[in-house]
């Protein structure tokens, strides 16, 4: 399934932006009002230049003691960012979020201007439901050619009373 058909794409709120010139001070203040766990930094067309997160906070501003009121975001952000078109495949977005370590995705147009930002959360709670659905589809295309109700039951029974054999000898 492409991002793009997700019907929770159309529906995220804005990406949270800022110019990379504004302080971490003036950057945090904008993720806590709005509840966010990273800003990305644009440029005046608003294409992604990067971003910065609570880490890149935690390690490049506290861990370096610098400060938040005077150091510019690009600074402290993450530069090389992995980017997605809406056009492209959820499930292997998730694969490489994933293997990656990243949380968060921008979704960017065919100019590379900022569009939406998917977190891997989100994917995982739109594909989970189709996962399940289609792990049930093939498991029962797999699985019940190859398995005979009846002889799964006589095994079961079968090693339920080779068990309690066992059991009894050593009483």
């Amino acid at each position: 399934m492409k991002i793009g058909d997700r019907k929770e794409f159309h529906s995220k709120a804005p990406p949270l932006t800022c110019p990379p010139e504004t302080t971490v001070f003036d950057a945090v203040t904008q993720m806590a009002d709005k509840n966010f766990g990273s800003i990305f930094i644009t440029d005046a067309d608003n294409c992604v230049l990067g971003v910065m997160t609570e880490r890149d906070i935690f390690r490049r501003v506290i861990g370096d003691a610098r400060d938040p009121r005077t150091t510019p975001v690009s600074a402290v952000m993450t530069s090389d960012v992995r980017m997605a078109d809406k056009d492209d495949n959820v499930l292997e977005w998730l694969q490489v979020m994933s293997n990656e370590r990243f949380r968060r995705l921008p979704i960017v147009d065919q100019d590379k201007r900022l569009v939406a930002v998917m977190s891997q959360g989100d994917f995982v709670a739109y594909t989970w439901p189709q996962l399940l659905s289609q792990l049930g589809q093939m498991a029962q295309a797999t699985l019940a050619p190859a398995f005979n109700p009846i002889a799964i039951a006589g095994g079961i029974a079968a090693y339920s009373v080779i068990l309690v054999a066992v059991l009894l000898a050593f009483i």
